[in-house]
């Protein structure tokens, strides 16, 4: 896993709530058995229609929005099923920090497994964001270890995540990575356990 620490990027503004994991990838995609290749499928249905044509109404699908890499969303983003491939797919399409004013649980827990950063923040400062996003280029810079977001005005907004999952971002860390720190220890134990 990529790891994360500082990250500008251009924000994309998603002003709907209750996005679930099936609108972010669908179900149909589901089938592949590797992590990449998601991204081409994010939001499906929003970006394009029956015959697989961009939709020119859906706000991704603006060239403005080419290269976002911060998305910002309304409440309880990630919700419905639990399925690991919402992350992936927005990983893959290039999004590494979400912001919104509250999250799902187990969106949450995969989004920060799989090396993005989720901030949850009040729902007037992302809205307000969210109104700038909308109306022009805007642009974020997200500083994990401090864990302050800076806006273009020079405005600093402070954000809260758990010390051990802020720890094995900066490090790049995934579950399996993070157990394979302790190898000396684990290959020790087994050798006592043999002798």
């Amino acid at each position: 896993m990529e790891a994360i620490n500082k990250h500008e990027g251009k924000v994309y503004p998603l002003n709907r709530t209750n996005v679930d994991t099936d609108q972010i990838i669908p179900k149909q995609f589901l089938k592949r058995i590797e992590r990449s290749g998601f991204g081409q499928f994010l939001f499906f249905h929003w970006r394009f229609d029956d015959e697989g044509m961009k939709r020119a109404d859906f706000s991704l699908n603006q060239p403005e929005y080419d290269g976002a890499s911060i998305l910002l969303a309304g409440e309880n983003f990630g919700c419905g099923s639990s399925r690991e491939h919402a992350p992936w797919a927005l990983l893959d399409y290039g999004f590494r920090v979400i912001i919104a004013p509250s999250f799902a649980d187990i969106f949450y827990n995969n989004a920060l497994k799989n090396g993005i950063l989720p901030i949850a923040l009040e729902e007037e400062q992302v809205q307000q964001w969210m109104e700038q996003a909308e109306q022009k280029h805007f642009t974020l810079a997200v500083h994990l270890e401090n864990q302050e977001i800076t806006a273009p005005d020079g405005s600093v907004v402070s954000f809260d995540i758990p010390a051990h999952q802020k720890d094995k971002l900066l490090h790049g860390l995934d579950d399996i990575a993070l157990t394979l720190t302790y190898q000396d220890q684990i290959e020790a134990y087994e050798r006592r356990m043999q002798g």
